[in-house]
């Protein structure tokens, strides 16, 4: 008769306390250190194995791979340059969009992950903030969102444009001339306002 050696077997279910004190924030914060260093958001099972626990533990925390991608991804963008009201609107716009594209620079996974969302939840975070930003030029709402919609279709193809590039001249810092024109735009609009 054969005797098995003893393996450490993971315990399935919620995590044991003793064993560093699983939470939502240490999942997601793995979950951000493994979407930084592959460039994707990892797998369930992928996250299990970083944090050293049953991939059924991940879901006693997240509903499911979609919650933890939405929390994951608000919690990144959360982190971009929160504007302030000021009568210097423009620097604030400037800083908030320079904060987002070094965020999409540095983790290039995280703008495909963001356009496959089903959730709105990550793009809520960088409205509020835009309209923030510009609530001093007190804009009409269709004005508003016309002006939101290009600026973030700008930011993207830009930070597209710094992902795929290989040893290039181009860098976050570009963005300054184009940004000048856009802020341009918006200041003639509060001018000619009806």
């Amino acid at each position: 008769m054969s005797v098995k050696a003893n393996k450490p077997v993971k315990k399935r279910g919620r995590p044991s306390v003793l064993k560093g004190q699983m939470s939502t924030e240490k999942i997601v914060l793995k979950a951000k250190e493994l979407l930084k260093e592959e460039g994707k958001i990892p797998s369930i099972r992928k996250l299990a194995s970083a944090l050293d626990v049953d991939a059924m533990a991940i879901y006693y925390y997240f509903e499911n791979k979609n919650a933890l991608l939405e929390a994951v991804t608000v919690s990144l963008v959360d982190a971009i340059y929160d504007p302030v009201l000021s009568i210097d609107w423009h620097k604030e716009l400037h800083q908030l969009c320079l904060s987002y594209l070094q965020l999409l620079q540095d983790h290039p996974g995280l703008l495909e992950t963001l356009l496959s969302m089903g959730s709105h939840g990550p793009a809520e975070v960088f409205i509020e903030r835009f309209e923030r930003a510009v609530s001093p030029l007190n804009l009409p709402d269709t004005y508003r969102k016309s002006a939101l919609d290009l600026l973030v279709d700008y930011l993207h193809g830009f930070a597209l444009a710094l992902n795929c590039q290989q040893a290039s001249s181009l860098s976050v810092e570009l963005l300054d001339g184009p940004l000048m024109l856009y802020i341009d735009m918006l200041m003639l609009k509060k001018h000619h306002k009806k």
